[in-house]
C-alpha cells in the first residue's frame, strides 16, 4: 500500500494548486472507551478551472492533535499557491515555510 500512497502524495503536492483543510474527527481512546479529538489535514489537487488536465485527487494525513508541525511537515516541499481555510496553523506552516525557501534562495 506504500508505493500506492506515496505516487499519490507525489501526484496532489505536483500541483500549481493546492486546497487544504484539517478537520476534527472523533477517535475512540485504547482502554478508556471514550473518543478524544484528532485531525484529519486534507490536500486536494483540482486544478480544472483554471486548465489543469491532471486528474484531481485528494491526501488524507491523520494526527493525534492540531499542532502545527503536522501541516509544516506535509507541506515542507510544497511552494506554490494554496488555498486554505482560514486557520492560523495552516498560515504559520506556510509563511515557515516561504521563509525557508527564501533562506535556501529560492
Amino acid at each position: 500500500m506504500q508505493p500506492l500512497t506515496a505516487r499519490l502524495q507525489e501526484h496532489v503536492f505536483a500541483a500549481d494548486r493546492l486546497h487544504a483543510d484539517d478537520t476534527p474527527v472523533p477517535v475512540l481512546e485504547p482502554g478508556k472507551g471514550k473518543t478524544k479529538t484528532g485531525r484529519l489535514w486534507t490536500y486536494v489537487r483540482d486544478g480544472r478551472p483554471w486548465g489543469d488536465n491532471a486528474s484531481p485527487a485528494v491526501c488524507y494525513f491523520y494526527s493525534p492533535d492540531r499542532k502545527g508541525q503536522h501541516p509544516m511537515e506535509h507541506l515542507a516541499n510544497f511552494s506554490v499557491p494554496m488555498a486554505m481555510q482560514a486557520s492560523a496553523i495552516f498560515t504559520r506552516a506556510v509563511r515557515a515555510q516561504q521563509a525557508a525557501s527564501r533562506m535556501a534562495g529560492g
